[in-house]
């Protein structure tokens, strides 16, 4: 399991590239609570906006997730503990102020880039840009 990625998953590198791309800045594998061992893939700290993207197999995706065919019992104990941790950690972080977005891998990166968007701009109070462009700003 040590050849599997915590961070700079292929998912995450394409939703940070989009991100990047439309002007937006954002910490990476940020640990947005102090004392708490987790982190965020993608955080935007003014905003307190996190974000997370989860791979289908090691979170139990309901759509791609697909039980093994040997030690049955300790994956699925395994995808167990980690849906739980990840329940723990959203209610860890919204109690702290912050709001949490989650996606599955298999989300478009544009798709996850504009939620993402829409959601830091507004939490900010930002317009989007293509209302400032309609406006003639």
């Amino acid at each position: 399991m040590q050849a599997n990625r915590s961070r700079d998953t292929s998912p995450e590198l394409a939703v940070r590239r989009e991100l990047h791309r439309r002007g937006m800045r954002y910490r990476v594998c940020f640990a947005p609570l102090p004392g708490v061992r987790r982190t965020v893939d993608v955080a935007f700290t003014s905003a307190k906006v996190a974000v997370l993207i989860d791979g289908c197999y090691w979170h139990g995706c309901p759509d791609h997730y697909v039980e093994p065919r040997s030690n049955v019992s300790y994956w699925s104990t395994k995808v167990a503990r980690n849906s739980a941790r990840d329940e723990e950690t959203t209610a860890l972080l919204r109690k702290a102020g912050w709001t949490v977005l989650r996606f599955w891998e298999h989300v478009n990166a544009e798709q996850v880039a504009d939620a993402v968007e829409g959601v830091v701009r507004h939490a900010r109070g930002e317009r989007l840009h293509e209302f400032a462009v309609e406006l003639g700003k």
